[in-house]
């Protein structure tokens, strides 16, 4: 199916506008709609969704490149796992991907390679539970659908799709097979974030009104790496925010987005393209005539309740690493980059909690020691449980472990996955919505409600951490 977007204009003439009150203004403003395709007869939400737990879990994994590799590598530590086989297109990378699984004294996994269609033969087995894709970004979403169809649970790397009409099968494909689709976002699993999270489904910042989030990185060193260039070749032909998800999976978990309140409007804006022609041309000698994404592109939102997000992309420009991460509350603050730390309103930490607290105003961060002292109690329980197992195992400081030890955790416990299909259509779609509002001037979209009415089914975002 294709999907279409209509701009929806108030029906005012010159004199209405003209003579309108300020609180009539609201009206006046053009918002762009997409498709909401009806859910199909027969099919039901996938909210707080828990397949029949899985004693062992049989996984394949599709794309062994940077991401595919070492997760194949991550999995031999994690218990009740089978790497039952593996694919990629370059038969020497399926070979060294393998290694891995056969010193850790688990039996060879089949190895599929050579056609583009290999993978297929992979998802057509039946001895496997859980398909792994970490692929080039377009083969994403057709390699999910294709396994959720052969009775598979899914977990896609980031983004796990790229266009509305893609969101929209995965979710409708996921709710018709009643199989899993997560996407892979590691950075939900960070310390930092966790902990902090931890501490907002507490209450210690009071009510969470605004939140930040970004993937600013200067890629220069890894362009080369992308097999035949595909992920700046993507960046030339398309505009808009195309890798939102590690900035916008921590926001939407800090604002209980699908449980209790929902994203109802984005508006975008992006600079013009300089950096990523510039390194065309100086590692070519050719630049080129056109080039679709802009170097920084900001994405503004707002939920029901009144709550505010922001998420930037920049990854051509010498800037340091930077996911943001930001939280603004009525009794507290959080930052992560440039500067991590807390900050509170006065009184709001118990001094018995955090000594030798000074009631610092919400103008400076809590010392080291104070920080250190509130992580004694508001350390996330995941990180208790395997936070040091992780950073041993590592993968991005140990949040890759924790995110694949969590996925297995819950399908060997029949519980809800941390993040099901609406979270993986609401973080996604910020790439084509995005790319609507800059064609069209930085005008509002709004936002589909990719659950159809069940965003407020259940209440407070909540890892299922305990048994």
């Amino acid at each position: 199916m294709k999907f279409s977007y209509l701009i929806v204009c108030a029906a005012a003439t010159a004199l209405s506008v003209l003579s309108s009150s300020c609180s009539d203004r609201s009206n006046e403003s053009n918002v762009i709609e997409t498709e909401i395709p009806t859910r199909p007869e027969g099919q039901t939400d996938m909210i707080g969704f828990a397949a029949p737990a899985i004693d062992t879990v049989r996984v394949g994994f599709i794309g062994l490149g940077m991401r595919g590799a070492d997760a194949v590598s991550r999995f031999t530590h994690i218990p009740g796992t089978k790497i039952t086989a593996i694919c990629d297109i370059d038969s020497a990378r399926t070979a060294n991907a393998a290694r891995p699984v056969e010193e850790a004294g688990m039996p060879a996994p089949a190895l599929y390679f050579g056609s583009e269609d290999a993978w297929k033969q992979l998802c057509d087995r039946d001895d496997i539970d859980l398909v792994y894709i970490a692929t080039d970004w377009l083969n994403h979403a057709p390699m999910a659908l294709y396994a959720m169809e052969h009775g598979k649970h899914t977990a896609i790397e980031v983004p796990a799709a790229l266009t509305l009409e893609e969101i929209w099968q995965l979710v409708d494909a996921s709710e018709r097979t009643r199989k899993h689709c997560m996407q892979l976002e590691n950075c939900v699993y960070d310390f930092f974030e966790l902990n902090t999270l931890n501490m907002a489904q507490q209450g210690l910042f009071g009510e969470v009104l605004h939140v930040e989030g970004s993937y600013i990185h200067d890629l220069t060193e890894f362009w080369p790496l992308y097999w035949n260039n595909w992920r700046m070749d993507y960046n030339s032909k398309h505009r808009g925010d195309v890798y939102p998800t590690h900035g916008m999976g921590p926001a939407c978990q800090l604002l209980d987005i699908h449980r209790g309140d929902r994203i109802t409007s984005l508006v975008a804006m992006d600079t013009k393209a300089v950096g990523a022609p510039d390194y065309i041309e100086k590692t070519t000698g050719s630049r080129p005539e056109e080039f679709a994404n802009g170097d920084h592109t900001m994405s503004m939102m707002k939920t029901e309740n009144g709550k505010t997000i922001l998420i930037q992309h920049d990854v051509v420009n010498p800037r340091p690493y930077s996911r943001m991460y930001q939280l603004t509350g009525t009794k507290g603050f959080a930052n992560k980059y440039m500067r991590q730390g807390y900050a509170f309103e006065p009184g709001q930490i118990d001094s018995t909690l955090v000594p030798d607290y000074q009631n610092l105003s919400a103008h400076g961060f809590i010392s080291e020691e104070q920080e250190k002292a509130l992580l004694e109690k508001y350390t996330h329980p995941l990180i208790r449980e395997v936070g040091e197992m992780a950073k041993t195992v590592g993968g991005h400081g140990g949040m890759d472990y924790i995110m694949d030890y969590r996925l297995i955790y819950c399908l060997r416990n029949g519980l809800p996955l941390d993040m099901d299909v609406y979270d993986l259509a609401e973080w996604c779609a910020i790439s084509p919505l995005s790319a609507i509002s800059l064609e069209h001037d930085s005008a509002p979209v709004a936002y589909p409600d990719f659950t159809r009415g069940a965003w407020n089914k259940v209440k407070g975002y909540r890892h299922a951490t305990a048994k």
